[in-house]
């Protein structure tokens, strides 16, 4: 059989683009290299999540050792354990983002219709002031008097049960209502009683576009299988679509491959509270900073939290000591500082598919870090804590580039129309093509760029 379209990835780009393929009446196959889960199969408890929705088993880290990322491997993708938060780029990341690539739609104008279908698609929450919880009161009430401006947060979800006593930290393993709208949810569920074809645990390694047609071949349970398709949208991240056109061979003819690299490096600190914040009970994330000084400085803060393995791995002490931390996990309020990185990390691929990730934190990716350290300190400190714990691991959850979109194919990989230079058959739709870090939230951008793909092939 030949499919109209192939969509290769299943998170925030690929499953939009399926959708909204499909709907079109177009023969479309969704693949994806990890397993299929429902809102009754996601993993209990925190230790199978890591085990079983990630590669790596976890976390990968970069070639010095220093930073770890987090990739998803499931239906869905990223979307599935991320908090959903649903943000519109501003005229500083978009126009960065032109003058960056050269691509001249780069516009709010041009993307605001994109923006909206996607939002119509979805069901989105803004909090309020009641929904909020105490590890969210205490960043907001010292923002206030340290003038800082702050703001609620948007969200993909519906019938959350927070009110219920339903706690949302349970969404980094998957939400077992499908209230948080990840791409599984919005999109590729729906999509999939409409008649799309979805194939899961099928990894690609190998991409093969000819004149009128695409192929892949991967491996399905150890077995090898191609597929065929007019047109091939690889939609793997920035990880995944870099290794597929790798092993492919288009670095000797794309040199931009795997370069531009950015990760939004993400630090978080613990500050201890004379009493309980229960920053794991209900509403996860409810406000962020929204300071146009931070914007400038190139840095955000999010009022955060994660589970107890993961909050266990923040802190360096060891024995005794280490527990003595987590047995105050209760009375931990946490700020994550995210860092508006430069793009100047690589993403490497051996003809195996080993991938080897550079990702040096530059000049610049420190001082907007350490004002970002100020500006926690300073909301810790007004808001009471009696400790804070200023941990040195950072990680990188949003992972942008290796693939970048541009008019020039010595420096970029995919043109303004997101076709691989030189190809007619083949596609890349997701956070792999951005041009550099907007310093905001990809999802929202990522889902809309699907949108605005899919509009033109379906034309």
């Amino acid at each position: 059989m030949i499919y109209d379209f192939i969509v290769v990835g299943s998170g925030s780009g690929g499953g939009s683009l399926a959708y909204y393929l499909n709907k079109s009446g177009a023969k479309v196959l969704l693949v994806e290299a990890g397993k299929f889960y429902r809102k009754d199969t996601f993993p209990k408890t925190e230790a199978e999540t890591s085990a079983k929705l990630y590669w790596g088993g976890g976390i990968e880290f970069g070639k010095d050792g220093k930073m770890g990322f987090l990739r998803t491997k499931m239906v869905g993708g990223s979307s599935i354990v991320y908090q959903c938060l649903m943000d519109r780029f501003d005229d500083i990341a978009l126009n960065d983002w032109r003058t960056e690539s050269g691509v001249d739609w780069f516009t709010p104008e041009v993307m605001d219709p994109h923006y909206s279908q996607v939002e119509s698609d979805m069901v989105l929450h803004t909090f309020k002031r009641e929904e909020m919880r105490p590890n969210g009161i205490l960043f907001a009430d010292a923002c206030d008097k340290l003038g800082y401006k702050w703001g609620f947060l948007r969200r993909g979800q519906s019938n959350c049960g927070a009110d219920k006593g339903n706690d949302c930290v349970g969404c980094l393993g998957g939400c077992f209502r499908d209230s948080k709208q990840s791409s599984l949810v919005a999109f590729i569920q729906k999509a999939e009683k409409e008649g799309l074809e979805i194939v899961s645990e099928t990894e690609i390694h190998k991409v093969e576009p000819n004149r009128d047609t695409c192929k892949i071949h991967g491996l399905q349970n150890g077995k090898q299988v191609s597929f065929e398709g007019k047109k091939v949208i690889l939609a793997g991240g920035a990880f995944g679509s870099t290794r597929m056109m790798t092993m492919s061979g288009f670095k000797s003819k794309l040199p931009a491959l795997g370069k531009k690299f950015a990760s939004h490096p993400q630090f978080m600190w613990l500050g201890f509270q004379n009493e309980p914040v229960d920053a794991h009970k209900g509403m996860f994330q409810s406000v962020a900073s929204k300071d146009p000084n931070f914007r400038a400085q190139g840095f955000k803060l999010e009022n955060v939290f994660a589970s107890p393995i993961s909050i266990g791995m923040l802190i360096n002490e060891t024995g005794a000591k280490h527990q003595d931390y987590l047995k105050k996990y209760r009375y931990m309020q946490c700020i994550e500082v995210a860092v508006r990185d430069e793009n100047i990390g690589e993403i490497q691929c051996d003809n195996k598919g080993k991938l080897t990730i550079v990702k040096p934190l530059t000049d610049q990716d420190r001082q907007r870090r350490d004002k970002g350290f100020e500006a926690i300190e300073n909301i810790m400190t007004t808001a009471g804590a009696k400790e804070i714990y200023k941990s040195n691991f950072y990680f990188g959850l949003h992972l942008m580039g290796g693939c970048v979109m541009g008019t020039d194919a010595a420096k970029s990989v995919v043109n303004p129309e997101f076709q691989v230079h030189g190809e007619k058959t083949l596609y890349i739709a997701d956070s792999s093509i951005y041009p550099n870090a907007p310093g905001i939230n990809p999802g929202l951008t990522i889902k809309s760029l699907g949108h605005r793909l899919a509009t033109q092939l379906i034309k």
